[in-house]
C-alpha cells in the first residue's frame, strides 16, 4: 500500500511517499480502508518529535517508533480482529486510528463510530481529534451552560471551530477570537461576537467571561484570568511556544496549582479517545449545529504541504488528506 513514512524527526521534508506493507491488526482492533485522514496539531509533534517527553511517551527517543503519521480518519472497515464486536466489514466510520496517512491503516474499536450520515468521508475525517477535543473542552472541563458568556481564543483554527459550535449548541453566548484574515469564517459558524487579536484586548472594557477556551494560543495566566470573572474557568486546550522541552505545556502545569490559592478554576484537557464521546457528536453533526470547517484538502502524495500549510497558521478550519 501507498502511505506517507518518515525515519527520522524533523519537519515536513522528513516525510516521503512510499510503498509498505499493510499494517497488522490485534484482536481488538479493526484494519480501515482510509478515505480521508485530518491534520492536527499532534501529527506535527509526532514527526517532529517535540518537545522532547513526546518521544519519551513511547514514540521513540531516537527516530519514530511507528514510521506512519496521522491519526484522524473516516474510511470503511476492511477486516476485524476476533474481539471486535462493534463493527464489521463494509461499516463506513470516523475517529481516531493509527498511520492514517495511508491507503490502510489500524485502529481500536472503541475509538470509532459509525460516520455521520450527513457528512463526506473528508468531513468526518476532520473531526475525531478537533471534535472530541472541543466537546471534552466546553462540556466536561468549561461545564459550559445556557445563557453563559464563552470566549473561544483560537476561534478559527482545528478545535476552535468545533468549539465555537459546540458552545453555541449549548446555550452559550459566544465571543471568538482570531486573525483579521479569518473573522468572516469565526462569524459564519455562529460565534456570535469576533475580536480580532491583532486589535483587540480579549479583557477591553472590563468585558469578563464565564468560560475562557484557550485553543492553542500562549498567552499569560495572568492575561487569561483578567478575561475572566472572579469564578469563570479557564480551559487550557493547547499552547504553543516553539519550545524544546515543555514546548507551552507548562501552563497547563502551573495553571491547576494556581487554582489553589484563587477563586477561578485554572485547568487543562486532555482529549479522552473513545467511541461514546465520537456518538454524542454525532448527535450535534447529524442535528446540524455542527459542521466540520474544512479548508483545504490535500491528496496523499502531498501530505508534507498540507502539514506544512497547518504548521505555518494559514487554515481557516481543518485541513484534510485524501485517499
Amino acid at each position: 500500500m501507498k502511505a506517507i513514512v518518515q525515519d527520522v524527526y524533523g519537519e515536513a521534508d522528513v516525510l516521503r511517499l512510499a510503498e509498505i506493507d499493510r499494517p497488522e491488526i490485534g484482536d481488538g482492533e479493526v484494519l480501515l480502508r482510509v478515505h480521508a485522514a485530518g491534520v492536527d496539531r499532534g501529527v506535527w509533534h509526532l514527526m517532529a518529535g517535540l518537545p522532547y517527553p513526546v518521544r519519551l511517551a513511547g514514540y521513540g527517543v531516537c527516530a519514530p517508533k511507528d514510521r506512519v503519521r496521522g491519526r484522524e480518519v473516516a474510511g470503511r472497515v476492511e477486516a476485524v480482529g476476533k474481539d471486535v464486536t462493534t463493527l464489521r466489514p463494509g461499516d463506513e466510520v470516523y475517529g481516531i486510528g493509527e498511520g492514517t496517512f495511508a491507503e490502510y491503516a489500524r485502529a481500536d474499536q472503541g475509538k470509532l463510530a459509525p460516520k455521520p450520515k450527513n457528512l463526506t468521508f473528508g468531513q468526518a475525517a476532520a473531526a475525531g481529534v478537533s471534535g472530541l477535543t472541543a466537546l471534552q473542552a466546553v462540556r466536561d472541563r468549561g461545564q459550559v451552560r445556557p445563557g453563559q458568556r464563552v470566549l473561544v481564543i483560537g476561534a478559527s483554527g482545528g478545535v476552535g471551530t468545533f468549539a465555537v459550535q459546540i458552545a453555541k449548541a449549548f446555550g452559550a453566548e459566544v465571543t471568538g477570537v482570531c486573525g483579521p484574515t479569518k473573522v468572516d469564517l469565526v462569524r459564519s459558524i455562529g460565534a456570535d461576537h469576533v475580536l480580532d487579536y491583532t486589535r483587540d484586548d480579549i479583557a477591553a472594557g472590563g468585558q469578563r467571561y464565564d468560560v475562557v477556551l484557550d485553543c492553542g494560543g500562549n498567552r499569560s495566566l495572568t492575561q487569561l484570568r483578567r478575561a475572566l470573572t472572579p469564578r469563570g474557568t479557564l480551559v487550557i486546550v493547547g499552547g504553543e511556544t516553539g519550545g524544546r522541552w515543555l514546548g507551552g505545556f507548562d501552563r497547563s502545569l502551573r495553571a491547576p496549582v494556581m487554582s489553589l490559592f484563587v477563586g477561578q478554576t485554572l485547568g487543562a484537557v486532555i482529549n479522552s479517545e473513545n467511541a461514546r464521546d465520537l456518538a454524542v457528536l454525532t448527535e450535534l453533526i447529524e442535528s446540524g449545529a455542527v459542521t466540520p470547517a474544512i479548508d483545504k484538502t490535500y491528496p496523499l502524495g502531498e501530505a508534507p504541504a498540507a502539514i506544512q500549510y497547518m504548521v505555518d497558521g494559514h487554515a481557516r478550519g481543518k485541513v484534510v488528506v485524501t485517499i
